[in-house]
């Protein structure tokens, strides 16, 4: 039997990527109960081909009990486009189809950094804003009370 190809989905995180794979459904049925590779090799083999701009890279095959599972690739260059198919094999069957290629850019530290810093400027911006006007209405500029004439007092 051949075995795949595993379903594969990427999201970036900073200077990584986070890869999730779903182990692809056997059609062997065991009293009429659809099994898993899981059940059936109890252990699979999975392999991640990373490809960028410096070409494809083999990463060290993996062992996994799961039927899905998440991997981080990390350390990678920020804002680069970097495509992933996964290959699942087991001990007794390396006959495989691997994964479509799956892209994805990774996102840089500095953007995230930046969101943060802006949402913290805008709320102290908005506190300064509130203060000032708390003072000037305290002060009397603002909503001066309006003082009745002497015949309805």
């Amino acid at each position: 039997a051949i075995l795949g190809p595993p379903e594969v989905n990427i999201t970036s995180c900073p200077n990584c990527i986070n890869i999730t794979i779903k182990l692809p459904t056997p059609h062997f049925r065991n009293e009429g109960k659809l099994e898993s590779l899981i059940d059936i090799y109890d252990e699979m083999d999975y392999n991640i081909t990373l490809k960028s701009l410096d070409g494809e890279h083999k990463r060290p095959r993996q062992k996994t009990t799961e039927e899905l599972f998440s991997t981080v690739i990390g350390e990678l260059y920020p804002s680069r486009n970097y495509c992933v198919s996964v290959a699942v094999s087991a001990s007794l069957n390396r006959h495989f189809i691997p994964s479509p290629w799956k892209c994805v850019t990774a996102d840089s530290e500095a953007q995230q950094g930046y969101h943060e810093v802006a949402v913290a400027g805008a709320v102290c911006v908005s506190l300064i804003i509130v203060a000032v006007l708390k003072c000037v209405h305290a002060a009397g500029f603002i909503f001066q009370k309006i003082s009745l004439p002497q015949t309805l007092v």
